[in-house]
């Protein structure tokens, strides 16, 4: 998974098992990856947090010397649904490995934590999908807020290690302000928008990040969770967000697709068996200056080295990306990127609708 910080420039990527899918710590620092992403749940399973923190940290056990951070473990309430109890004290798991029970409460998702050493840890909340209405989003949303509380309690190291809170709330408004103000009461480092990219549509989805980063500090990381499509990227870093992760371009390049400035290319398609350019004559990355859009062709879903170049090349256009609307943001000329990347991409993969959403958005920044 990928996490993409569009104002301070730091993507992230994310390593289920201290290890991304495909590529090298050395591929990664050469793309300009700063900070890379960890699964509590899975690190917790194996290889566990005790021997983790015995051989050094996650740092040092995945020899990675730039930024961490830990998600809660809190997602697979949504992911494990099947296999999650979801109570007050906490979420108990069966195992997907072994079919034993994990009870993952708010002190024992930050001891874990804390044992990884992650530089960024994220407070346990209570996680419901977008398409699900009713009392239980009131309910995860004020037990998100409780949660908190006994999260930052629990923390025990906060000199080193940064806990961010989540915003739950659906996509009810004044469950969503609710949950903001009483984040933003905690004063804590940083802020992320959860509960989102869940199967909403994308008109309600950017009104609750538009609602959500309008209310959070403006001197402290925004951080969109599960968000990696780049379009929605360059939205959300208009209406304020700063940070997103996703698994999304590493994925995706497992079944053959490359990003490319106008969309995605599928390199499994025959017309790509006899077309000798790069995927994207504009990438500078190492792939496009190697090899050919036939030769990606031969080994998409036949070798795992079609997977490889694929990922590492679609976290360079993250980069790429992400860089771009850092300099832009900074250099005064954030719209014109925008209508730049707009201009690219709407003509060919989005729907005139979108267009006018798109406009209507950036007519109001």
């Amino acid at each position: 998974m990928c996490l993409y910080n569009s104002s301070e420039f730091s993507p992230f990527v994310y390593a289920l098992l201290g290890t991304i899918k495909g590529l090298t710590n050395y591929q990664l620092e050469e793309i300009g990856c700063q900070i890379i992403l960890g699964n509590t749940y899975h690190l917790a399973l194996r290889p566990g947090a005790e021997l983790i923190e015995d051989l050094g940290g996650l740092h040092k056990f995945m020899n990675w010397k730039r930024a961490l951070l830990t998600d809660s473990g809190g997602f697979q309430m949504v992911s494990l649904l099947h296999l999650a109890d979801i109570t007050e004290e906490g979420v108990t798991f069966q195992s997907p490995a072994d079919g034993k029970p994990m009870l993952l409460t708010p002190e024992e998702s930050i001891r874990i934590q804390n044992k990884i050493g992650a530089d960024i840890i994220m407070a346990l909340d209570d996680v419901v999908k977008t398409t699900i209405t009713g009392p239980r989003i009131e309910e995860a949303m004020y037990r998100t807020l409780r949660w908190i509380d006994r999260c930052i309690a629990a923390h025990k190291r906060p000199e080193v290690q940064n806990l961010f809170g989540i915003v739950q709330g659906g996509l009810d408004p004044t469950l969503r302000d609710i949950c903001v103000k009483g984040l933003v009461s905690r004063n804590l480092p940083g802020y992320a928008i959860g509960g989102l990219a869940g199967g909403e549509d994308k008109d309600s989805f950017w009104r609750i990040v538009a609602q959500c980063t309008a209310a959070l500090p403006v001197d402290k990381p925004r951080y969109v969770m599960g968000v990696g499509y780049p379009l929605d990227i360059v939205v959300c870093s208009a209406l304020g967000a700063d940070m997103y992760d996703c698994v999304y371009p590493t994925r995706t390049a497992r079944f053959g697709t490359a990003l490319i400035p106008e969309g995605v290319l599928k390199l499994t398609h025959k017309a790509m068996a006899s077309d000798e350019r790069p995927i994207d004559s504009t990438c500078k990355c190492m792939v496009c200056k190697n090899y050919t859009r036939a030769y990606i062709h031969r080994l998409v879903t036949k070798d795992s080295m079609g997977s490889q170049l694929l990922s590492y090349h679609n976290l360079s256009y993250m980069m790429r990306l992400s860089e771009g609307l850092h300099t832009s943001i900074v250099e005064g000329r954030f719209s014109e990127f925008v209508q730049g990347f707009l201009s690219t991409q709407v003509g060919r993969s989005h729907s005139l609708a979108m267009i006018m959403t798109l406009a209507l958005y950036f007519c109001l920044l």
